[in-house]
């Protein structure tokens, strides 16, 4: 994570691509930086996680000075299966082109009746007969009472 400009920005995110010696011989790292939802032309969309983050075409120079502290950046399955999540934990499953707004894939998976992409922020059910995933609110059940359920039948199995 690298140090922004203003105290009220989060930190910036980059991947560190290689490391060498400028002209005046100080190192120098070239990054290639990971854009926030918000940072896109699109914006943040509903099925963006609160820790998501895209990896950009975006290249620049910075010096080691402007670290602030190391962070992980995981695929969505290893993010998923974090048996903790910790405030240096984040995670990519877009590509971006920053000059274009284009995501690479540009289509994923999605789950529910409501036809959304997964979000590791939100729970979710699944049916134990058609294996389809499901938001509780989405099959009118009550949260609270989910993670206490033995099995859940979803609306078209039952």
């Amino acid at each position: 994570m690298l140090r922004p400009p203003s105290p009220k920005t989060p930190p910036y995110i980059a991947r560190i691509e290689r490391i060498e010696c400028d002209a005046a011989n100080r190192v120098k790292m070239w990054c290639r930086w990971y854009y926030r939802p918000e940072e896109s032309m699109e914006g943040r969309r509903q099925f963006h996680g609160v820790k998501e983050l895209f990896l950009s075409d975006h290249y620049d120079g910075c010096y080691p000075e402007a670290v602030e502290s190391l962070c992980s950046v995981h695929s969505l399955k290893e993010y998923a299966y974090l048996s903790a999540v910790e405030e240096e934990d984040f995670f990519c499953r877009f590509e971006y082109n920053a000059s274009t707004g284009v995501f690479a894939p540009e289509r994923v998976a999605v789950y529910c009746k409501c036809e959304m992409p997964y979000n590791p922020d939100n729970l979710m059910v699944q049916c134990e007969d058609c294996k389809d995933w499901f938001h509780p609110e989405c099959v009118n059940l009550p949260i609270h009472g989910v993670e206490s359920m033995s099995e859940f039948i979803c609306p078209d199995c039952s």
